[in-house]
């Protein structure tokens, strides 16, 4: 979406309709590379990504006398959103969650297993496309806030968090929405009161909080995993008189293996 809004800027239009139509090129340039599989949907994500926000540079620095204006853009300003820009987030989220739950099961079908979701005659491409669309209005709507920069930070961390936390899909949505809210207002607060920057503050404490989940998480954290694969180091063991090495599970066939071992050496 970068270079729409630095084409709109200089030409004095409205920044979010600019942001807007460069964000829907770039997600139909997306979706149309990746529609035939030979390359993945996350590496044209990435392609066009940077190539778009290199564009983005590139006319920002033929304009010495706005480098300053539109460098707010990629790093965002929370304390500049007014309440004109809550109102509009607010009514773009509720549209966004209204096509979400509308079209729950074919966007989940289609994320999940494509072959299946063409074979049952989805409009694979279509949706694939429509769920572009939906995360550049998601960008855009948040650009104001944490930047172009970091504004992935705040989409991709929150979910990835509640994948460590839950296993179900809805579960998954709902807590990975909750969890970027709280961190959001947390890190604005403390932004406020240390003094730093409050989207780079909001995408620090984001990743801190993903790394205490993936340490600690019941289920899929680091420690759980440990335990899980190597019981030895749970803390029931006796910690005054450890083992002299790691216990493992002796079965039937080892034994009756050892004992033929045993007899051979005898004879």
């Amino acid at each position: 979406v970068f270079p729409g809004i630095v084409i709109a800027y200089l030409l004095g239009a409205s920044i979010v309709l600019g942001a807007l139509v460069a964000g829907a090129l770039t997600a139909l340039a997306i979706g149309w590379v990746a529609r035939d599989g030979r390359i993945r949907e996350d590496a044209a994500i990435g392609i066009f990504f940077a190539a778009a926000f290199a564009l983005g540079i590139v006319l920002i620095s033929t304009q010495q006398t706005y480098q300053g204006d539109l460098a707010g853009f990629l790093i965002g300003n929370l304390q500049g959103v007014s309440v004109g820009d809550l109102l509009v987030s607010g009514v773009t989220a509720a549209l966004l969650l209204a096509v979400l739950a509308a079209l729950h099961k074919e966007l989940l079908m289609v994320s999940f297993d494509r072959t299946f979701a063409a074979a049952l005659g989805y409009p694979v491409y279509v949706l694939d496309l429509l769920l572009l669309l939906l995360l550049t209005v998601t960008i855009v709507v948040s650009i104001q806030a944490v930047g172009i920069i970091l504004v992935l930070a705040m989409l991709i961390t929150p979910a990835a968090t509640a994948r460590l936390l839950v296993d179900r899909f809805g579960p998954m949505v709902v807590l990975g929405a909750v969890i970027g809210a709280v961190v959001g207002l947390a890190g604005y607060y403390l932004s406020f009161h240390l003094g730093t920057a409050s989207g780079a503050s909001n995408v620090l404490l984001m990743t801190g909080v993903f790394l205490v989940a993936f340490v600690f998480s019941p289920r899929h954290g680091l420690l759980a995993h440990r335990l899980r694969y190597h019981p030895e180091h749970a803390a029931s063991s006796p910690a005054f008189d450890p083992p002299a090495g790691h216990a493992h599970e002796v079965r039937e066939g080892d034994v009756l293996a050892s004992g033929r071992e045993s007899s051979s050496s005898h004879r």
